[in-house]
């Protein structure tokens, strides 16, 4: 048997439309015969041919000449290497392929709200008939804000914040829907459009107004005939707006009011104003990954609590917004406060700065249901007041962007499971259309450094294709001139200046890399390219501005760094004054990975010079900072840490300096002292340097700070500190108030990613799935054995197909177990040295325990 398992259109299995006017493919083929590969494959589509060889992912379909708002197949054929043949087929569709707007942009421009607010929601509709039968309706929409769209009262789509969150002055996305099963012969259209991103409160300092000074929305109803004749109903001036629509109001810090005795036919409206706004983005069909609902949770208990409320704890922090089945009167207000945690015995709302985190319902009579969609939260308990338990409901929906879970990782450690379940929640609570630092107080902004290193671990648990896609072209949109980057994309709001900075502006080559050797899609290192040159472009000038000598024009200080970021007992000022170590070690490694790069682009000449420049960066480090035999002059984990992981250490100097972290490490009571840049990488450096016991014994320590003390302490996610929560079981914010919002007492997250970075030991060490290649084209598999563990379990779902492994140790016999997709090969190692390199097929090996 030799099948086609799937065929992925711009990164879709299905539902894909698209204004790329060469969209991409990408197919895996799964078969029962052993040592399969594809030999030769061709895609067909609007009757041309697309010849393959032996491509199979971010395939480009160049040369199409595509209609707007049109649907084409695409068929797929392949032969494999024992003469068997696969086809298949797949559907897309073309958005507008840039077709001009006939609808005008709407409002009501005589609303005004303050700053540092948000604004009431607007809520537009437009009447009209169909006075003949129609084939096909197709609704394109956005809006300078976030947009609720319904067709006679039913929602359409299953998506939230629509548009979705972009870089609004050069992108401005568009969601298309086929609405032909909505339509009646009398209909009304409808949309609440709300402050989001681009109009309501954002940022830590309050910000609003920040693309435009209200909402507007933008619609067009194409309407086609089953005579064959086609009309458009756009926004302009037949459409009207009010302010005393449901929604009362909608702010993703403090929340949402509702109110459900509105009768919309008994409000006031006006005719809406047409509107020109300051941007002109460029209108693109949505090609990232919507927000959408995922799991239900239910509480795991219900608690009284003085002052006639009710506390409901979900048993998992998450993100998401609380879903109510109530039995209400009229007017009978319900709200419904947000929190990660519980302080003797009440919600701890301090950690979330200013933000109130509030639903509030406001009831009709009798059954109804209520779920947020202007806002979400990050939280584990909810306490309700208004309603008594009896007359409600309550579940949560979890809201993350919309990709597949592809990843998993379990072993015979259950605390290690639990590590794992925390990283995977704090991943899916802050994919949230952006990549995240929380999901709960007045921040939730994309920051480029957590997102740097947590790529690695992310794109092993979840397909992020598309999320990645769409924040990388802001990232290339938001750079500057001189190749400066801003601390979070998009930038919206953000006060610093953009500027090359270590680690956080070395995300626009560690978040690629990682996605393309999850993925393997060559294309997405090609656009990213010119933006990483342009970002070592501008690291080098400020670098060659320490000082003169062949080593000091290397060592990066300059202009501003966050250095080892959140390093445990330390503050703002210690951590920023490792920066030029910190920085030093990223320069010399993004220019290790560009020069890998521009190898598989082709680029020669780039790849010899980027690998001679990080060459004599490393060689800077280790002459300016050590003592010439590996010690440093100033000894800090992480100043170990990097170069080591980095590959910046020669001969002798390497054992020396893993001797000396393990020193460290040892002095410190078997406890790391490293922040944000050097954590996901100092287990790495230790156990791949002859210090694996070291390694384990880090990663097993369960007193703070420590991965495992968190989750002794009871974390479902991971924290932005490690005492975020005390071992006296206080919270860590003593001196937190709202003004204290970039100080590290006002840093108190209980769902923050950064540190679950430490996934990526344990997917490729304690399991040893690691890939080699693109895609993991060429992977390998070979565990650390180590702290008693006995089994351990790896599988992720490549561009080509399940690649895994199963690892067990049982009467003195290590017996391995390796699943390696079509097309691909696996190099297996064994504990005692032995190593095998196989190709397709599930092998089994098993050797005496050394």
């Amino acid at each position: 048997m030799f099948e086609l398992d799937e065929i992925r259109i711009e990164n879709l299995t299905h539902g894909c439309v698209t204004d790329n006017p060469a969209p991409e493919v990408s197919f895996s083929l799964i078969s029962d015969t052993p040592d399969t590969w594809l030999t030769d494959a061709k895609i067909e589509v609007c009757g041309r041919t697309f010849p393959c060889g032996t491509a199979q992912t971010g395939i480009p379909l160049t040369g199409l000449s595509l209609a707007p708002f049109t649907e084409y197949e695409v068929k797929v054929t392949a032969t494999d290497n024992h003469g068997g043949t696969a086809d298949g087929s797949a559907r897309f569709m073309t958005g507008r392929l840039g077709m001009a707007w006939r609808a005008q942009w709407i409002t009501d421009s005589t609303y005004q709200f303050p700053k540092k607010t948000s604004p009431a929601p607007m809520t537009f509709r437009r009447k009209f008939a169909l006075k003949k039968p129609v084939k096909r309706a197709l609704v394109a929409a956005t809006a300078l804000g976030v947009y609720e769209l319904a067709v006679n009262g039913r929602k359409v789509g299953d998506r939230w914040f629509a548009p979705g969150f972009t870089s609004y002055q050069h992108t401005l996305l568009y969601q298309l829907y086929d609405v032909t099963g909505l339509l009646n012969p009398e209909n009304e259209l409808t949309a609440v459009v709300g402050g989001g991103w681009a109009v309501g409160r954002f940022t830590y300092e309050s910000k609003s107004q920040i693309t435009a000074p209200r909402q507007a929305f933008l619609l067009e109803l194409l309407l086609e005939y089953e005579d064959g004749s086609r009309a458009v109903l756009p926004t302009g001036g037949r459409w009207q707006v009010t302010q005393e629509g449901n929604y009362r109001f909608g702010d993703f810090y403090d929340g949402e009011i509702y109110d459900a005795t509105v009768d919309l036919d008994a409000v006031s409206w006006k005719t809406a104003d047409v509107v020109k706004p300051r941007l002109s983005p460029t209108l693109l069909c949505d090609d990232g990954a919507p927000v959408t609902a995922h799991e239900t949770l239910r509480p795991v208990s219900v608690v009284p609590v003085e002052g006639g409320g009710t506390i409901y704890d979900f048993g998992q922090n998450f993100a998401g917004v609380v879903c109510l089945n109530l039995n209400g009167k009229r007017g009978q207000t319900v709200t419904v406060c947000h929190a990660e945690l519980l302080v003797d015995g009440g919600l701890c709302t301090k950690s979330l700065r200013t933000a109130k985190a509030t639903a509030t319902y406001i009831c009709a009579d009798g059954k109804q249901r209520y779920i947020p969609r202007l806002t979400y939260m990050g939280f584990r308990y909810v306490e309700i007041k208004g309603i008594a338990p009896e007359d409600v409901e309550v579940s949560a929906y979890v809201l993350h962007s919309d990709f597949a879970e592809i990843g998993s990782f379990s072993c015979s450690s259950e605390l290690l499971n639990q590590l794992q379940s925390n990283i995977r929640w704090s991943g899916k609570s802050n994919f949230v259309d952006i990549p995240t630092d929380c999901p709960q107080r007045d921040e939730r902004q994309g920051w480029t450094g957590d997102a740097a290193i947590f790529a690695s671990t992310a794109v092993f648990n979840f397909d992020l294709s598309r999320f990645w896609e769409k924040w990388l072209r802001d990232m290339r949109s938001e750079q500057t001139p001189g190749g400066g980057l801003p601390h979070v994309v998009p930038k919206h709001g953000y006060s610093a200046p953009s500027s090359p900075t270590a680690c956080w502006g070395d995300s626009c080559v560690l978040v690629p890399w990682a996605e393309y050797l999850a993925r393997g899609n060559v294309n997405l290192l090609k656009r990213q390219y010119p933006a990483m040159k342009r970002f070592l472009k501008s690291v080098k000038f400020w670098a060659s501005l320490s000082g003169p000598g062949r080593d000091r024009r290397h060592i990066w200080k300059w202009l501003f760094q966050f250095g080892d970021w959140c390093a445990p007992g330390e503050g703002i000022r210690d951590w920023m004054g490792k920066g030029k170590w910190v920085a030093t070690a990223y320069y010399a490694n993004s220019c290790r990975l560009v020069s890998q790069i521009a190898g598989l682009l082709g680029y020669k000449a780039d790849a010899a010079h980027f690998r001679r420049l990080s060459g004599e960066i490393a060689r800077a480090y280790r002459n300016v900072f050590t003592n010439g035999a590996g010690k440093l002059a100033r000894e800090f984990q992480t100043g170990y840490v990097l170069p080591l992981y980095f590959g910046m250490t020669e001969g002798a100097e390497t054992a020396a300096m893993a001797a000396h972290l393990d020193r460290l490490v040892r002095e410190n009571g078997d406890h790391l002292s490293t922040g944000f840049t050097g954590t996901p990488y100092l287990l790495f450096a230790l156990a791949d340097n002859g210090h694996a016991d070291t390694a384990y014994r880090l990663l097993f320590q369960d007193t703070c700070p420590s991965w495992l003390y968190c989750v002794k302490a009871g974390a479902t996610t991971m924290w932005e500190q490690w005492d975020a929560l005390r071992p006296d079981g206080s919270v860590n914010m003593d001196n937190l108030n709202g003004s204290d919002a970039e100080g590290e007492n006002s840093m108190v997250s209980f769902n923050h990613y950064a540190y679950g970075a430490v996934g990526d030991f344990l997917y490729r060490r304690v399991a040893g799935l690691e890939p080699l290649e693109g895609g993991y084209r060429r992977f390998a598999v070979r565990p650390l054995i180590g702290s008693g563990l006995t089994w351990a379990r790896a599988e992720t779902k490549t561009p080509y197909g399940t690649a895994g492994c199963h690892w067990r140790i049982e009467d003195g016999r290590f017996t391995l177990q390796v699943i390696v997709p079509v097309s691909t090969v696996c190099e297996v190692t064994l504990p005692s040295g032995k190593t095998a390199a196989v190709s397709s097929g599930e092998h089994t090996f098993t050797e005496a325990m050394p």
